[in-house]
């Protein structure tokens, strides 16, 4: 069971590695933010894979840290961008 968890820690770092080319040419910043959810989202599968497989529990424990600091990136980012979305919106004039 071992040797397949291995095989699958390998998997998911060949896909972070392609991950990685898609944030450095991506066209938009959305694109790279999705790109950077989705590396940390692969590595946070490696590390809880490696501590299953090594019996390492700070292993895990870092992993769901991680997973925590993502959720918090991810929002971090939506507000940026309500926020610059609100600053060009054309302000609304009232009529008197």
């Amino acid at each position: 069971m071992s040797d397949f968890l291995t095989a699958a820690v390998g998997f998911i770092l060949a896909m972070l590695a392609l991950g990685l080319v898609s944030i450095l040419r991506g066209p938009g910043d959305e694109d790279r933010m999705m790109a950077a959810q989705l590396i940390g989202t692969g590595g946070i599968a490696a590390l809880l894979l490696l501590g299953t497989v090594t019996d390492v529990p700070a292993a895990i424990d870092v992993a769901l840290t991680l997973a925590l600091l993502a959720t918090f990136a991810s929002i971090a980012f939506v507000k940026k961008g309500l926020s610059s979305l609100e600053a060009d919106a054309p302000r609304k004039t009232e009529d008197r």
